[in-house]
């Protein structure tokens, strides 16, 4: 009879213990997709609608940016794509798509911050971690893209 009660506290201390970091990695999750809907969301508009003035670029951020803005359709299409999976982030649809879409955008971000303009890592890195972090709370939706 001892034993049987010993299983049953442990059986309980577990499920309360495996019920509690579960719910905290769905708020986590849940946290962390708000979070970057917002960001994208709001700097995809800010693209078009011009609220948040931007910083003089100099040096080779500056020439990377003057290219970019050269070609005409680069940035148009990337503030879309930002406008466009930040409400998907902020409305909870097709999130897997989203980050997929959001993957290489996230890593540009990282990269351009941490070898041409230093002062906007932190924000860079949040970002980018916060893909990887999204792309592996929805793990299960990704697995058919690494199947052979």
């Amino acid at each position: 009879m001892f034993k049987h009660l010993l299983f049953d506290k442990m059986y309980y201390l577990n499920f309360i213990i495996i019920n509690t970091n579960q719910t905290i990695m769905k708020i986590a999750t849940l946290i962390i997709r708000y979070l970057m809907g917002l960001i994208f969301f709001v700097f995809g508009l800010n693209g078009f609608l011009n609220f948040l003035p931007a910083p003089p670029m100099e040096g080779d951020l500056g020439t990377f940016m003057a290219g970019l803005m050269a070609s005409g359709y680069f940035f148009p299409l990337l503030k879309g794509t930002e406008v466009v999976t930040g409400a998907l982030l902020l409305a909870g649809r097709y999130i897997p798509l989203a980050l997929a879409i959001l993957g290489p955008i996230t890593l540009n971000i990282f990269l351009v911050h941490a070898f041409m303009e230093p002062s906007g890592l932190p924000i860079a890195i949040f970002v980018f971690a916060g893909n990887l972090f999204l792309a592996w709370s929805y793990k299960e939706n990704f697995k058919g893209l690494f199947s052979k």
